[in-house]
Order: structure tokens, then C-alpha cells, then sequence
């Protein structure tokens, strides 16, 4: 092994394929069998897909776990401070030497052939799941489902799809049927499948690959039910009645997201325990996060700091909601996002919160939409905007004219993840 940092490598690992992102299951299964195809020696799989929710259903589903003292397994993508928060070995992060020894010996066994850098690092995570004992792994799909690169498992104990809604249709499809169509592509044979609140289209899609594989459905509204009521939130399947507290990730939203995950423990045989557990002992950074120490705290002390990394219109719609139920308190947006989503679908349920959105590049992103586009983007919408050089400067115009004020941050995780590193 070569004594290499995990960044040395990882930087290694981004010549080995000319695109960011190339669906295709080819180049996993050979670098798979080269490492004798660790996919095949993993504790019971959940794997999860979905356009939004996918990875608060994972934390919540965790947390469930954990209370009922399993070892889990996780698998989550992108990272947002450090590449390490993608790989959990029996519920701890993986440190830098297991990181560095997996990456190195995945980069040794792909011997300079063509791959994408989300395959070489997933055929990573799954290498270090396969040699740590644990009762569970929890993995995430990066992108789609069907060709996404952690779709090499032929057995799942089970199976999770999170509401499906248009991102992505560059790589997915241009319309709803055909993206929930890619997010079926993870279903199994006999596999349960769990299935959160979906539009009729994509429900029907879902149904239909199900029925194929003779899979059991199990979906919101069918099979389980969530609703918010008196201040908490009742779950009811076939098993029962659970009255809970409501999740303490912020949102109406995370309602349905801890129903996809109650559902899931309950076909997992999961304690009542664990079930009170997955809504109030989640953590998933950048979704509503209050940010409370750092720089920006430091030069904003009477400001009331959010971040969230949602970027696509469904996401709008559930911040929106979130800042609709907050008292009230003058509320700007610090705003950037990639030049690959529907900014007018993100932006336009936040517009009627917001007194002014400040638009920002995202440091060190290629793929950034540039400030100016997106302050263009926020006025077409009916928001009033301005350019700012960065987060700080965007910071400090606004609480120059609004000391107390409520301040989002948000448009793009990779945004949000500059802003961990130094805020976290």
C-alpha cells in the first residue's frame, strides 16, 4: 500500500474517466469481480432511492436501527465537509486510514482502466461494509437507480423509494414516469419495497416494476399512513397504531419521510423503541440546519442563520413550508446553486417568504451557476436581488439593514458543504 492521504487518492481517482457521470453498471462489475465482489458479503441491505428525502429517510431508518443496539452500516452521497460522511462502518465514520487502504486498493484492482469517480469510491464503501461485522447497510442511490453504481445487489432485505419529482432529466428523462422508471430499476425479486407519498404517474410505474418482480408493495396512503395531529404525529399500518413526537428534523415533509422510515423498521421487526428513535434522534446536516457557531455566528450575532441544501422545485416547496410555520421575522436568502436545475422551479415557492435574495457563485464549483444568472433568475420569480462576492460579504449587506434578521442559505449541498467547513 502506498502512504498516500485519502485526498491524494480520491485526486488520483478523477483522471480515470473523462465524464462525471456515465450510467452504466459495466464498469462496476468488473472492478467488483477484480476485488472478488465484496457486494455479495454484506449484512441485509436496505437500499434506498428517490428524488427528494432519500437521505433523512436513511437517518431516521439509522437511528431506528441503532436504538435497538444493530451496528449499521451507511452509505450516503455527496459528502458535504469530508469525503468520509459517505462511509459509516457500524455507525462510525470510517477514519482516514481504512479510507486511504480501501481507495488504494480499489484504485490498484481498477489497474488504469476507464471509471467514473462515484463507481471507484461506492466499489470502496462496499469493500470496507464487506470486511466490518455489522447487522445492517443502509445505501443510498447517488443518482437514478436502475444504472446508479450501488445497484449491484442482488438480495436487498429491502427495498425504499422516497417521492419521486423531475431532477436530473439530463441523465433520468424528461418526464415523471420515466425518472420514477429509473428509480424502480433498484426493486428486486420478492423483495419488499417500501414507498412513500408519489404522484399517480409515478406511483403507477412503481406498482407495474413491482408486480414484475412479484415484489411486496407497501405505500403511503395504501399499506401505511402518516399525519400530523395535536402537535405530534400518528403512523398506522397493519401492525398498529404509533402516536409519536414529531421528527426533529424541521419540515412538514420529514412527516412523510419518517413514515417511509417507520414503515421500513416495521418490516425490519423493529421495537416500539426504535420506532419513538427514528423521529427524534435523526441527524442530517444541511436540511433546515441552524447553524450556531463559527464565522459567520461570529459576525452576525443577532442574526438567526439557516442553511439547507435542497436545490431542485420540489425542495422549494417543502423549505417554503418549513419558513411559512417559523414566527415571523424579516427573512433573506443568500442564494447559489448549479447551472444543472430549475432554479425558477426552486425559487419560486420561497419568493412570497423572502425580502431579498443575495446571489452568490459557489466557491470552487466548476459546474456554479454565475451570481449574476441567479439574481436574474430570482427577480424573473418576483423576488428583489443583488449580486454579492461570497456568503460573508452576502451576510454582512444584510444584517447592515436587518440585525435580526432570518438568513437561508441555500441552492446547492456543495454550497452548503463550503459553508460546514468552516460553520460546522
Amino acid at each position: 500500500m502506498t502512504q498516500n492521504t485519502s485526498d491524494a487518492v480520491l485526486a488520483r481517482m478523477m483522471a480515470l474517466h473523462p465524464k462525471i457521470i456515465d450510467l452504466t453498471l459495466d464498469r462496476m462489475s468488473r472492478l467488483l469481480d477484480a476485488l472478488g465482489n465484496p457486494q455479495n458479503d454484506l449484512p441485509p441491505v436496505i437500499h434506498i432511492a428517490g428524488t427528494n428525502g432519500k437521505g433523512s429517510t436513511q437517518a431516521m431508518i439509522r437511528a431506528g436501527l441503532e436504538a435497538d443496539g444493530h451496528r449499521v452500516h451507511a452509505y450516503t452521497s455527496p459528502h458535504l465537509a469530508r469525503f468520509h460522511e459517505r462511509i459509516r462502518l457500524a455507525g462510525e465514520l470510517i477514519s482516514e486510514a481504512a479510507l486511504t487502504e480501501m481507495l488504494d486498493e480499489c484504485y490498484a484492482a481498477n489497474n488504469g482502466e476507464s471509471i467514473t469517480y462515484f463507481e471507484i469510491t461506492t466499489c470502496a464503501a462496499l469493500l470496507a461494509f464487506a470486511r466490518t461485522p455489522a447487522d445492517y447497510t443502509l445505501l443510498e442511490v447517488g443518482l437514478g437507480g436502475r444504472l446508479d453504481a450501488t445497484n449491484v445487489i442482488d438480495q436487498p432485505a429491502l427495498t425504499v423509494i422516497t417521492p419521486v419529482s423531475i431532477d436530473h432529466q439530463q441523465f433520468l428523462g424528461t418526464t415523471l414516469p420515466e425518472i420514477a422508471g429509473e428509480k424502480a430499476g433498484i426493486i428486486k425479486r420478492r423483495v419488499p419495497c417500501i414507498v412513500g407519498p408519489q404522484q399517480d404517474a409515478a406511483l403507477e410505474v412503481i406498482e407495474t416494476q413491482a408486480a414484475r418482480h412479484h415484489a411486496p408493495v407497501f405505500a403511503y396512503g395504501q399499506q401505511w399512513h402518516v399525519a400530523p395531529e395535536a402537535g405530534r404525529m400518528v403512523y398506522q399500518d397493519d401492525s398498529g397504531l404509533l402516536d409519536l413526537p414529531k421528527p426533529n428534523l424541521l419540515g412538514a415533509h420529514q412527516i412523510s419521510n419518517a413514515g417511509a422510515a417507520l414503515a421500513a423498521l416495521r418490516q425490519l421487526g423493529a421495537s416500539a423503541q426504535a420506532c419513538e428513535a427514528a423521529v427524534t434522534r435523526a441527524e442530517w446536516p444541511a436540511r433546515m440546519q441552524r447553524l450556531r457557531h463559527g464565522p459567520l455566528i461570529d459576525a452576525a450575532p443577532q442574526a438567526e442563520l439557516w442553511l439547507d441544501g435542497g436545490h431542485n422545485p420540489a425542495a422549494g416547496d417543502a423549505i417554503a413550508a418549513v419558513l411559512e410555520d417559523m414566527p415571523a421575522r424579516p427573512t433573506f436568502l443568500i442564494c447559489g446553486m448549479l447551472n444543472t436545475k430549475d432554479i425558477g422551479g426552486y425559487l419560486r415557492p420561497l419568493a412570497r417568504h423572502a425580502e431579498q435574495l443575495l446571489a452568490v457563485s459557489i466557491p470552487g464549483e466548476a459546474a456554479t451557476l454565475p451570481a449574476t444568472e441567479t439574481a436574474r433568475a430570482a427577480i424573473d420569480v418576483g423576488l428583489t436581488a443583488q449580486e454579492a462576492p461570497g456568503v460573508a460579504e452576502a451576510l454582512a449587506t444584510i444584517v447592515a439593514k436587518a440585525p435580526h434578521a432570518r438568513v437561508l442559505i441555500c441552492g446547492s449541498l456543495y454550497l452548503a458543504g463550503a459553508i460546514l467547513r468552516e460553520n460546522g
